[in-house]
Formats: C-alpha cells, structure tokens, sequence
C-alpha cells in the first residue's frame, strides 16, 4: 500500500459515518447581504452576491482590499459581529445556515464547513501545543473517541499536509514552527472534521514566495483527497489561475464578474478585471504594470452609478446613473457592466 493510499484511508475513516458525507453536496448561496451597523452610521460591506460551489470545485474570489471578500466568507461561517444584519439564503445541503439556531450553527461549523484564516500565527492559540489543539477540535467534531484514537488521527493529518516527522510536530508550540508549518497545521484543523466546504482567507498572504506555492499545491491536493468544495478568497491572480475552477470578481460588496478560471483571466470582459490584470506582475512581461487610477470608492458613499465608474476608462453617461444589469458574455460568463464586450476588447 502506498503512502498516499494509506493517509487517505486513514482521512476516510475520520468521516461521521452519516449518509450525508457520501452526497456530492453543494454550498449555494443566494442575494447575501453583510451590513455593518454602529452608531455612525452603516456600512453594506456584501451586497446582493449569489455563487453556488458543487462539492469537489473550486471557487477563487478576487480583488482589492475593502471589496468584501473577507466579510463575505465570515458571513458564510458565522463569525461577524453580533450587531452585523446578515440577510439572504446560505445553504449547505440544503440547509439554511442563516434559519438554523446558534447552537446547530456552532455544531455545523468545523464539522460541515470550516474556515481556513489568513493569518496562520494569529489563527492558533500561542500558549497550546499543537497537540493539544488538534486534538481538541478532532474529538470536538469526533464524540466519544479516545485520547489515543485522536493522538492517531492528529499524526494522520499532519502527514496529509505533508508535515515531516508529524509525532514530534505535536509536541510543538506555534512559535517553534515556520509560518509554512502553521498554515499547514491550519489547514489540518480546518479538515478535522471532514468538511463539506472549506474556506480560504488569503491562505498565502503571510508566506513567503517559495512556500506559497507549496501551500497552494497542497491546498488542491487536499481539496481533491477530502472532496470537499473550496471558496478561495485571494487578491493574487496566479493563486487564482493554479486553485480555481471558476473566478468571481468583488468590487465594492458586488460580484461584477463571474466565470470559469480561463474565461475571467485570459478574457475579461469588465474593465476592473482587465485592470487587475494590467496591474498584476506575470512571468515574462516586458512592461511595468499598470495600476488602476483611484481608490475604491467608501462603502458609506457608493456613488448611484456604477462603482467603478469613476475609475473606469471606458465609462459614458449612463454608467453614472444607475448599476449596471448583469450581462451575459459567452457561456457560463457573465459581467455587470453596459460595455462588457467593449471594454474586452479595446485595451
């Protein structure tokens, strides 16, 4: 038997042994809307954003800080604050995560959907072991297994996320590994419980180039050997272009573009992709990159328009005067803006 093999038949046997992990669920959600309220004032930070994410795919979202991805993804696991209005449909096989009471919501967090964070350092508890923190989230997810048995189970998911010498990592604190480490002891508590959904914030931020790409290899290998959908929230294109099936584009709380990882990459059809783009540094580009003129706009004064219109170089009159409709670009591929096929095509 080979290693490979062997690590995964030890994942399977982690699962709950309920009907629903052998179902190719689906996270779908439908006209989210995240509003944060305080006393000055409120703030729409996700606004009206539909995606669904079969079991198996990958979702990669991307765009400039303050667009909503993070909120998004912390709306969908139930983290923002207590005062945060969140309105609209989270269905994770079927079930609403929005209708379900705390405690089923608590239950379901980790077991059915986990979170991968940004900042692995932060996302682990300094003072614990690592030991000690993997095995209380598998024996969390795990009722009634056995100190040893969860020992067992932690040294296997270590050696699915490709930690070297996995018994002695346990003994470990978070200081006392590289950052590469402790995003892969992140990833390894994230699929614990054996997830349906698992999402990325910014997974590779804090790492350095080279480790990067190990964890973003790593992370498709262990998204295919869990099957489990991925939501991938990343502001770099190339982690993009080597996780996602399909790509969203945020701009101020909206999706403006949606379609597969070739089409928004390689064809944009919204000039706020196509600038990403023109702004992103790519192997063998004979150029400087160009940046995007302006800022985003604040999410308290949204201009009537368009969003990006004061930003755009392709805007005209009507682009000032309301959003614009969704329009369908080619198959599966659509763009929020009236010269969709336009600005594609005239850079």
């Amino acid at each position: 038997m080979s290693t490979t093999t062997g690590v995964r038949e030890r994942v399977e046997s982690m699962s709950r042994g309920d009907s629903s992990s052998e179902t190719m669920a689906s996270l779908e959600v439908r006209d989210l809307i995240t509003e944060f309220r305080g006393r000055r004032g409120h703030v729409r930070a996700v606004n009206g954003v539909s995606f669904t994410v079969p079991r198996g795919g990958v979702l990669a979202v991307i765009g400039e800080s303050g667009s909503g991805k993070s909120a998004m993804l912390r709306s969908i696991i139930g983290i923002n604050p207590p005062s945060t209005l969140i309105e609209g449909n989270i269905l994770l096989q079927g079930k609403d995560l929005l209708k379900m009471s705390q405690r089923d919501r608590r239950r379901a967090r980790g077991r059915d959907i986990s979170m991968v964070f940004q900042d692995p350092l932060t996302a682990l508890d300094p003072v614990y072991t690592v030991e000690r923190q993997l095995v209380e989230t598998i024996k969390k997810h795990h009722e009634g297994i056995s100190n040893a048995d969860a020992r067992s189970r932690a040294i296997g998911l270590l050696e699915l996320v490709q930690i070297p010498s996995p018994g002695a990592r346990l003994k470990a604190y978070p200081s006392e590994l590289s950052g590469g480490m402790r995003q892969r002891v992140v990833i390894a508590m994230a699929i614990a419980g054996r997830p349906q959904v698992i999402l990325a914030d910014e997974p590779t931020t804090a790492l350095d180039v080279t480790v990067q790409a190990r964890i973003v290899r790593l992370f498709r290998q262990i998204q295919r050997e869990v099957d489990a959908g991925l939501v991938v929230v990343t502001h770099d294109l190339g982690v993009a272009a080597e996780l996602a099936d399909e790509v969203a584009v945020m701009y101020a709380g909206r999706f403006v573009e949606h379609g597969s990882a070739t089409q928004v990459l390689t064809t944009p059809s919204h000039p706020y992709t196509e600038g990403l783009i023109e702004a992103n540094v790519r192997a063998g580009q004979d150029r400087r990159p160009r940046a995007i003129p302006g800022a985003p706009p604040s999410l308290k004064r949204l201009p009537a328009g368009c969003a990006f219109a004061p930003r755009c170089a392709y805007a005209i009159a009507d682009c000032w005067s309301a959003p614009a409709p969704i329009r369908d670009t080619a198959t599966h591929h659509w763009s929020r803006c009236l010269l969709a096929s336009n600005a594609a095509t005239s850079s």
